[in-house]
């Protein structure tokens, strides 16, 4: 099952935090990360991992459902890479 942003409220709540003052937490917290990444800007958080925007270049490409050759366009895509931290902790 997937942790959800209402499972990470839940979960800031639990540590003191009134209902409504997690929401805002959770909520300012990913708009910050949201507004780096819109500006192409990586975003590092220590023994978690690292966001980077990529650059993908325009491409050929088939639509699976029919198998027509269509162009891709150019994009650009958010990857993550795990800390060794949290690759050690999951491996485990």
């Amino acid at each position: 099952m997937a942790l959800t942003k209402n499972d990470i409220v839940t979960r800031v709540h639990e540590l003191g935090f009134t209902k409504k003052k997690s929401v805002d937490i959770i909520e300012s917290l990913l708009e910050i990360i949201k507004g780096t990444l819109e500006k192409g800007e990586d975003v590092l958080i220590s023994g978690f991992g690292k966001f980077c925007v990529k650059h993908k270049k325009q491409r050929r490409g088939r639509n699976p459902a029919t198998g027509d050759d269509l162009t891709l366009k150019e994009r650009k895509v958010v990857t993550f890479k795990c800390s060794g931290k949290l690759r050690d902790k999951i491996n485990h």
